[in-house]
């Protein structure tokens, strides 16, 4: 039998003098591999008789171990050295900008809402909210839409199903009007009738059964109020100005009130928006009148009708006031170069990357409104 504590010496020997941890590998194999030398030394413990294995199988086991724990420590003492050497001439600049990290975006329709918010803002407007599950009244009958309007058709609406302790109806608000008209019934409540001047928008959700790319059955809808003495469709006419100029940044911007109909307002009109083709897009602004410009109709306006100013407890001989609305989802889409409304709400995050805004670009008039 070969000589137990010679073979553990030899190895501890070349442990201690290896250079690298390939050559440590390189010795484990030698000595512990499936085929080392002290592995083979073990097999043989089966052949011998209860003696021999009582006398050699400790000292086996013994060098086994000894040559295992070299090699573990002596692994340690390569990386500490390694480690120690790196430390030794490696330094850290702490003037460097730390790594980039993930951030969120801001959606394109919370973007524009600031921007609106931020326009009227300028103009004098506060920003009012109400409730998105309506009921008929303040939906529709208060804004003087008779019961036969299609509007009230269930293929339009989205009605919940009524009780019996219900008086009217329940239903998703199929536009942002009735913030208006609960509004103008608070200042009439608060002033006991008398009423006074009111401008506010009403950016929020609204909700109708319709679906296709320019069409989803929830969308958001800004709508605007003025109500004060001597209102007259000049005044509108120049807000939707200042409004439409400021949101998309050009001064260039014409719009062409067209004679429309809407149950709340009388006179009412469609608002045209004059645009124009540069390098093959079509932009909001220049010459509508040119060979590739021309109109698009993007608001709904009009002088609020006195049915509407006297369901809401004011008096119609003293105040007037005009109202528009348009789709905040649609104004996005104008601005920034988005194709299909579907898009808004599929939640994928290439799509936000690519049109969201950072979170820190607050929306300025000064610094630019389109962040």
């Amino acid at each position: 039998m070969s000589d137990i504590a010679a073979i553990k010496e030899k190895y501890l020997g070349q442990i201690e003098a290896a250079s690298d941890g390939d050559a440590l590998e390189a010795i484990r194999v030698a000595a512990l591999g499936k085929k080392g030398e002290i592995s083979l030394l073990l097999k043989t413990l089966g052949k011998m008789t209860p003696e021999e294995r009582q006398s050699e199988g400790p000292k086996i086991n013994g060098a086994r171990q000894a040559v295992a724990d070299a090699i573990a420590a002596r692994k340690d003492a390569m990386e500490t050295e390694v480690l120690n050497a790196k430390l030794a001439t490696e330094t850290l600049d702490l003037t460097l900008p730390p790594p980039a990290t993930p951030k969120g975006s801001i959606h394109p329709v919370s973007q524009v809402m600031d921007e609106l918010a931020e326009i009227f803002a300028d103009l004098g407007f506060s920003v009012a909210t109400g409730p998105e599950i309506e009921d008929d009244w303040h939906n529709f009958t208060a804004l003087n839409i008779p019961e036969t309007h299609p509007a009230r058709a269930m293929h339009d609406t989205f009605y919940f199903p009524q009780t019996d302790a219900e008086d009217m109806p329940k239903l998703l608000r199929t536009h942002t009007s009735p913030v208006q008209i609960r509004t103008m019934m608070d200042v009439a409540k608060q002033t006991d009738g008398t009423g006074e001047p009111i401008y506010i928008i009403a950016p929020g959700r609204t909700y109708r059964s319709d679906s296709d790319a320019t069409h989803t059955p929830m969308f958001h809808q800004v709508e605007g109020l003025v109500i004060d003495k001597g209102i007259h469709m000049g005044h509108l006419k120049w807000t939707l100005e200042t409004f439409v100029r400021a949101f998309f940044e050009r001064d260039d911007i014409e719009l062409r009130l067209r004679p429309s109909y809407f149950p709340f307002t009388e006179p009412s009109a469609e608002v045209d928006v004059g645009f124009s083709v540069e390098k093959g897009r079509r932009i909001i602004g220049g010459d509508p009148r040119g060979e590739s410009g021309g109109w698009m109709e993007i608001l709904g306006s009009g002088m609020v009708h006195p049915n509407v100013i006297r369901n809401c407890g004011l008096d119609p001989d003293v105040w007037q006031g005009f109202a528009f609305g348009c789709g905040i989802d649609r104004l996005a889409m104008l601005k920034y170069g988005m194709d299909d409304l579907r898009a808004f709400f599929d939640g994928d995050l290439r799509w936000i990357e690519h049109y969201g805004f950072n979170a820190l670009d607050v929306p300025t008039l000064s610094g630019g409104v389109g962040a």
